[in-house]
């Protein structure tokens, strides 16, 4: 019995990286800019991450463009797939007051400045409906977005670079969905995100796939036990993501997956949650 669990022991030192290997082939990693250029590109490119780069106000305006320039052909070099994650915080993409709707964009510009360096396959921003925000203006909200995010398809068609649209407080798809039928083309996916929707929805997964599915081309992988958004890992709280997998096998559809762990210590026990739930398999 010792040595059969000795057998077993060695053969899963063995092949755990190896799969390890597999499944960060086929994710992107949610990677702040400043951490990336000031601690973790050289573990990234050790361990052929393939890095999702978010930006905030701090690292557009601390940052120069000779900084942005080296990480791009760093991460280009290793032959590594980008995808970008655009600011949010205080953006207003669809606001009522129009200075706010243009200190937005030109918030949102300052990224896809950067697409011609970095040449990632989407960019994921957030059209941020609130329901207690915009109450009784869902409509204007909803002109407001289609005017802002028809600029930025067109400059996504003219960088051949993708828009993906992400969940964050909405309670339910509608909205979103609204969003998507009136803005369809090849440049534009949803982004559906795991956590946020556990943490906020007031609908069920069936309900937002059938509203969002077609249109579902990215995933952000992360869990919580729907108090609060936590950024746990996969596995770790109450989002049925088996339930989720099941209905992307039977649409035939490949999104890209990026993990959102929030900590290297979580991102290498999403990879081992992963790989134990069977989720890509």
């Amino acid at each position: 019995m010792i040595g059969f669990l000795t057998i077993m022991v060695d053969r899963l030192k063995k092949n755990g990286p190896l799969m390890r290997d597999v499944i960060l082939k086929r994710v992107q990693v949610n990677m702040p800019f400043h951490l990336l250029y000031e601690k973790y590109l050289p573990m990234v490119v050790q361990n052929g991450i393939n890095p999702e780069i978010g930006f905030n106000h701090v690292d557009l305006e601390r940052y120069r463009i000779q900084d942005f320039v080296r990480v791009a052909e760093v991460l280009r070099d290793k032959g590594l797939t980008i995808t970008l994650h655009a600011p949010f915080m205080d953006l207003r993409p669809g606001a009522l007051d129009p200075g706010i709707r243009k200190a937005s964009m030109e918030r949102l510009n300052q990224v896809f400045d950067l697409v011609p360096f970095f040449q990632p396959k989407c960019i994921v921003c957030h059209p941020s409906f609130d329901e207690r925000y915009y109450v009784s203006t869902e409509q204007k909200w909803l002109e407001n977005s289609l005017d802002t995010w028809g600029k930025f398809l067109a400059l996504a068609e003219d960088m051949e670079t993708v828009i993906a649209l992400e969940n964050v407080y909405e309670r339910t798809p509608e909205h979103l969905s609204r969003l998507f039928h009136s803005l369809e083309g090849p440049n534009l996916f949803f982004c559906f995100d795991t956590g946020h929707f556990n943490a906020f929805s007031d609908r069920n997964l069936d309900a937002w796939m059938k509203a969002l599915g077609p249109h579902l081309g990215q995933l952000h992988l992360h869990d919580n036990r729907t108090d609060m958004d936590g950024h746990l890992p996969v596995g770790e709280g109450n989002f049925p993501f088996h339930d989720l997998f099941g209905m992307i096998r039977e649409a035939g559809i490949q999104p890209i997956i990026t993990l959102e762990p929030h900590s290297e210590a979580n991102l290498w026990k999403t990879v081992a949650n992963i790989e134990a739930m069977g989720l890509f398999t």
